[in-house]
Order: C-alpha cells, then structure tokens, then sequence
C-alpha cells in the first residue's frame, strides 16, 4: 500500500500530514489528543483558556498514552483595559433574559484577568517541550519564538491572507496555517479587519504556498480525504481538521454539540463575535441569530468570554442549543461518528484513493 507523506511529516515527527485541530473550551481532551496521535496524525490540545498547571497535568495524561509528538496551541491576545461601568451594564442587559431564560441568576459585571497569562502559559510549554507550539489571534514575540525553537520546538502561526503569511514567514515560525473562510471557530485574522480576510481555503492556500517558502498547512472545511488530497493538489503539504474530529468518542464536546453536527444538511453555519467579542463560526442557533439581528452590545474580547462564559456552559450541560457556540466550518454537514483512531485512519484511506482516482485520469 503507498504510503501518505510530505515533507511536513519529517518535520513534525508525524506519520501523517495530518493535524488535529486545537480545540479550545473542551474538545481536546488528552484522550483525543493522544488517540489522533498515536494513530499518526497531530494531536493537539487548544489551550486558549487554559491554566499552566493544567496544562501540564492534561500533557501528562497525553505522555502516558504515548511519546507521539503533541502541539499547544494558544491564542495570542492582549487584555483590555478595565470594563467602562456603562459598558457593563449594555453587555449584560443584552445578555440578561438569556440567563433567566436557563434559571440562571443575571450575571455580575465581569472583573479581569479574562484569560490566562500568556507569558506563563508559554514559560510552561518550555518547561513541557512539546515537539511544536502554534498560535492563533496575532503574531507571538519573536523573542519568546525564538526560546521556543532554541528549546527544538517546531513552531506554526495561522494566517487569513497573504500579508500575514509573509510577516509569519519573516518572523521565523516553521511553518504556516492557511486559515480560510470556512473554518470553524475564532478567526485568526490580526493584520486586516476580519470580515475582509474571508477568502476560501482553496484559494488562500494557493496564494500562501506561491507567496512563502515554508510549508503551508490547509485549514477550513476539510472533513475528509478528498479534501486533503485537494489541499496537497494546490501545494500544501498538510491539512488541519477541527470540526471532522468534534463527533469522535474521545472528543469532549457536549452531546448537544455533536447531536446538532452529526444533524446537519446545509451549512448553517455563521460568523458571529457575540459569545466571545471575536469574529468565530459556528452553528446558527437562537444567540446567534437575536444578537446578530439586534447588534447587541458586546464586551471586548475577551471579558466577552466572561461574560458569556456560564450562559454556555449550563446550555451545554442542560442538553439545549439554543445558547452553546457550537463552533463548527462550512463542511459540518459531513461529520461522521467514530474514534479518532478510526477517523484518522479513514482519512488516510480516503486521501490515498483520492490521489489513485486522480492519477488514474492520466492516460
């Protein structure tokens, strides 16, 4: 059987060119970061929200599963100065009736810090050395990049146009993340306003490979092997996959959250910045749809987070969709439930008979 490789496996460490997408909030549990590693993808953990300490317990949990490589993913992000009281008061009203809505008591105002510290999170994953370290939201310094690769760490930024794939070029990263349109989850736009940097992976991904000399990982609507065959087509050398792995077993996305991918037939998704204060996709429900249409007040990211933050997680736990950012791409409607072994291994398959019925129209 031929084997699926390009030169990003041998810089990786991995079988397969393969990522599984970091996930932050929940889904990448150790149990399916280690599964899609073991099974020769990228397993990676989203740890946008989470603290030093556990992280390094959830990177324990990975390493006594396997010494398959692993990839913390961060966001990089400032934090807003403090709330203006009336700031507070329009976000929270706006967010109030959804709270009484689930029994919830109204919100209190938000109070910082809104996400973990950045600088300790990265001092943990020198400590942790995982084989690489990607992120999301805007450029790392290039001197904590440069103590990350000083410690042999393969280091990915993710990138929405062009422009932000040559400055990640310039800065030193390993390789780039093409994130197109159809991606689910935050975008990771920080050079040009977001909702102008929506160009769809295909062609995003062509333009990044033309314009950089690094390898270009494809992210964005791809859930299958035709998929990654199309993205290596156009000169990737890997393809990222976040929502295709949201169904798996080991995942930890909540039950509603699988239910309503595994439910979908049109691709009802959409780009919304009113669960977190930044533009994200993901599956339309009522949040969405009232806060959109109303242009509701929003907090900046991320102190809108907090405030969101136990609106989801009790809509998540009560089974009702209705206030859960059920992050997903374009290509929802083709999740499939299986383990993530299975999966990884399905999409190996699917690639390779891809590439066969291509090369099988040359004559």
């Amino acid at each position: 059987m031929p084997k699926l490789h390009t030169p990003l496996c041998d810089l990786l460490g991995t079988r397969l060119p393969i990522i599984q997408a970091p996930m932050a909030g929940g889904p990448t549990t150790p149990a399916l970061v280690a599964a899609a590693s073991k099974a020769g993808a990228l397993g990676s953990f989203g740890f946008a929200y989470t603290q030093p300490e556990a992280m390094q317990r959830d990177v324990e949990a990975v390493r006594a599963l396997t010494d398959a490589p692993i990839n913390l993913n961060f966001f990089v992000n400032t934090q807003p100065a403090a709330v203006a009281p009336e700031a507070q008061s329009g976000a929270i009203n706006a967010i109030a009736g959804y709270y009484q809505a689930l029994g919830l008591p109204v919100p209190a105002p938000v109070r910082a810090p809104y996400a973990p510290d950045l600088n300790a999170q990265l001092s943990m994953a020198e400590d942790i050395q995982p084989a690489v370290v990607t992120f999301h939201l805007s450029d790392l310094p290039a001197e904590k990049l440069n103590r990350l690769r000083a410690r042999g760490i393969k280091a990915g930024g993710s990138a929405t146009c062009v422009a932000e794939a040559l400055h990640l070029e310039a800065l030193g990263v390993d390789f780039i993340i093409a994130q197109g349109g159809e991606a689910g989850g935050h975008r990771g736009t920080f050079q040009r306003n977001p909702y102008d940097a929506m160009t769809g992976t295909f062609a995003l991904t062509r333009l990044i490979v033309r314009a950089v000399k690094i390898p270009v990982v494809a992210a964005g609507g791809i859930m299958d092997g035709a998929g990654i065959a199309a993205v290596l087509a156009l000169g990737a050398q890997g393809a990222q996959l976040g929502t295709a792995f949201l169904p798996c077993t080991e995942s930890g996305a909540s039950a509603i959250h699988k239910q309503s991918l595994l439910a979908a037939r049109e691709d009802t998704t959409t780009v919304t910045e009113k669960f977190t204060g930044k533009p994200a996709r993901g599956l339309v429900n009522r949040f969405i749809r009232e806060m959109n249409a109303s242009n509701a007040p929003q907090l900046e990211f991320p102190a809108q987070g907090s405030l969101s933050g136990p609106l989801r997680t009790a809509s998540g736990k009560s089974g009702n969709p209705d206030f859960l950012a059920m992050w997903a791409g374009q290509a929802a409607p083709l999740s499939r439930e299986m383990s993530t072994a299975q999966l990884v291994v399905t999409l190996e398959h699917e690639t390779l008979e891809a590439i066969e019925r291509l090369v099988a129209l040359c004559r």
